[in-house]
């Protein structure tokens, strides 16, 4: 599972983190589509009401599996049946908890997208992370699984939407401000690094024609990378 799974880490990635992109290249078997749409009008409903973006997100996954007219009302109707349910039950994604041992592909592709579904706004807060971890685990995986894609969200999504030029103070912090993930080794994080501080280091800002402001914020932004750096550096010397 665990080699499945980088590789189609390494998949959505390609995709620029779009998990209908990667339900295109990378099939989704017929008989997980009915979970697929029930967990996701599930995770849609967690704070209350179903926004635009759940709709259109659900809709782009219809396309990206090229279903047909007959096909798409009955992926509508399950999104409906999750929308309306207060609890999962026990037989929804019964195939894939059987499945997945032999065959963890499915699982795996499913879960990529339901995180997908409860991160559309940026961060997901509680509600919806929730819903979306009793889904995973209805599945049959770790909800440690999760904790992962989130983590690769966090680090290649959720941080061009916001200027981070706060002082890292833990490690996942760290790793967030480098753009890599915890799974990611000391080497691949040190080469992400050496690319953040030469995008914004004072020989390469004076080859350029750039404000005084922007200046000043490339230099506070090469302080918090050194200092991400020694926190990561601190963090793999002290783990045993």
């Amino acid at each position: 599972m665990e080699a499945e799974f980088s590789s189609l880490m390494r998949e959505l990635s390609a995709c620029g983190h779009q998990a209908p992109a990667l339900i295109e290249r990378a099939r989704l078997p017929r008989w997980c589509r009915h979970s697929l749409f029930f967990f996701l009008g599930y995770i849609a409903k967690a704070d209350g009401r179903v926004t635009e973006a759940d709709i259109g997100y659900a809709e782009s996954l219809i396309k990206a599996m090229r279903l047909s007219r007959r096909q798409r009302r009955r992926a509508i109707g399950w999104f409906q049946q999750g929308k309306s349910a207060g609890q999962l039950p026990f037989i929804r994604g019964l195939a894939m908890r059987l499945s997945r041992r032999l065959w963890p592909a499915p699982a795996l592709k499913t879960a990529i997208c339901l995180c997908h579904a409860s991160q559309l706004n940026g961060r997901p807060g509680k509600p919806r992370r929730y819903r979306c971890e009793d889904a995973i685990d209805q599945i049959g995986l770790p909800v440690s699984i999760s904790e992962d894609i989130f983590d690769s969200y966090a680090s290649k999504v959720w941080t061009r939407h916001s200027e981070n030029l706060s002082r890292p103070t833990s490690y996942q912090q760290a790793c967030e401000l480098l753009g890599v993930t915890r799974r990611d080794s000391l080497e691949v994080i040190k080469r992400a690094y050496r690319k953040k501080i030469s995008e914004c280091h004072p020989d390469k800002l004076a080859q350029q024609q750039v404000s005084d402001r922007d200046r000043s914020l490339a230099k506070e932004r090469l302080l918090h990378y050194q200092q991400a750096w020694e926190l990561i550096k601190r963090h793999n010397t002290l783990r045993p």
